[in-house]
């Protein structure tokens, strides 16, 4: 008998991103690794969940979902002002780099260098695709026993 999504179900899903304009964002096709899924965890938003509950493995399914709904929209304070001299060759201080942070309590968190001004380095903390809507193509590959 197959599973069939419901809340609080796991899933393992291969998901594929394309941006409005059609592009692929990602996809756990490339390297053949699907997802796991978590319903229920607030690991994904409700409207998320909502396009694939109901799913069992072997379905397919394409959906779009409003900026809001996918990586959110730009908070504006996610973006930072970090003093060049905290950069280096590794890591350096260049428009466009993706640099790891390390935040206090050890948690890592990636951002944009979006712009040098003088010793003054603007880096954009925001998923790197908030603010845009997102079409997701999700096959699942297995539903997990619902937790009880």
């Amino acid at each position: 008998m197959l599973n069939i999504i419901e809340s609080h179900s796991s899933v393992i899903a291969h998901i594929t991103m394309k941006l409005s304009d059609g592009s692929a964002a990602d996809s756990t096709k490339v390297n053949n690794k699907p997802a796991k899924l978590n319903l229920g965890d607030n690991s994904l938003s409700a409207a998320f969940e909502a396009e694939i509950i109901g799913l069992k493995a072997g379905d397919t399914k394409e959906f779009t979902l409003a900026a809001k709904d996918a990586f959110g929209e730009p908070n504006p304070d996610n973006i930072h002002y970090v003093d060049k001299a905290r950069f280096n060759q590794e890591a350096p201080a260049k428009v466009g780099n993706i640099i790891t942070f390390t935040q206090p309590g050890g948690v890592e968190i990636p951002g944009i260098v979006k712009e040098i001004s003088g010793d003054s380095v603007t880096v954009d903390f925001n998923h790197p695709l908030a603010g845009q809507d997102i079409t997701f193509v999700i096959d699942i590959v297995d539903v997990l026993a619902k937790d009880t």
